[in-house]
């Protein structure tokens, strides 16, 4: 090649060359510096992070994986190569949590064992709320916890109850320890944000006293007495309770 040829080459690549964009310092047809249709690579970790961030911030409903994908800067397709689907990715969320806490020293004794698993399953939950939004999912769990399930049932056993009166047992206390969550939670959420609007037990009046004579006469009480609930105590009532009918029934 000439050197007359080699000067009309390079002016001519020169006019087909795209210029870069003022405003962003990139070349049309990329984004952040990549092409387009090329999301860059992500990290496992960061992707986990970012949904238990929205979760945190925002509640359960916010999460999606085109949100996440939005967040880390990608698309939703490529979150699909690390996790089936949002239940997956919620999933990981949940892993680590239960882990994050050390495991109290227990007693002996199967039945103090099992009510003292099941405080420690109360407090932990207690101090991340979040997770109950994900609980409410389903089946969703985090593997590091399933130790105080395991506990539980074994605790069951030991005090007489069958295989089957054992796992009802176990729901019965996650049952409790679950909804009492709850309850708190919404009794502090109304305690942050002061309505005009009448709850219980305030709701309930003079004029329901024909129809709810028993409320009517105790909900001025209501929250005084009710403010010595002490959950371990109440541990201890259910858990005695099951395990006097398991007993009863297996001698029966």
């Amino acid at each position: 090649m000439s050197g007359t040829e080699k000067t009309e080459k390079t002016e001519e690549t020169k006019k087909t060359k795209k210029p870069e964009d003022p405003a962003t310092g990139r070349k049309p047809g990329t984004a952040a510096g990549r092409p387009v249709g090329r999301p860059r690579r992500l990290d496992p970790d960061r992707m986990v992070a970012t949904a238990r961030r929205i979760i945190e911030e925002e509640g359960v409903a916010a999460l999606s994986m085109r949100r996440v994908a939005k967040e880390l800067g990608s698309t939703p397709m490529a979150l699909y190569h690390y996790v089936q689907d949002k239940d997956e990715l919620l999933m990981l969320t949940l892993s680590g949590t239960a882990a994050a806490f050390p495991r109290p020293e227990l007693p002996e004794d199967p039945r103090e064992r099992l009510v003292a698993v099941a405080a420690h399953m109360h407090d932990i939950i207690g101090r991340i709320p979040w997770v109950l939004d994900v609980l409410a999912l389903g089946e969703l769990t985090d593997r590091n916890a399933l130790w105080m399930v395991e506990e539980i049932i074994d605790c069951a056993l030991a005090c007489g109850l069958s295989p089957a009166r054992s796992v009802r047992a176990y729901r019965t206390v996650w049952s409790y320890v679950y909804g009492d969550l709850v309850v708190r939670r919404a009794a502090a959420r109304r305690a942050e944000n002061p309505s005009r609007r009448k709850f219980f037990p305030e709701m309930v009046t003079e004029e329901d006293a024909a129809e709810l004579p028993r409320l009517a006469g105790i909900k001025d009480r209501w929250r005084e007495y009710s403010a010595d609930y002490e959950t371990v105590e109440e541990l201890e009532a259910i858990v005695d309770g099951l395990i006097r009918r398991g007993t009863r029934d297996a001698g029966a």
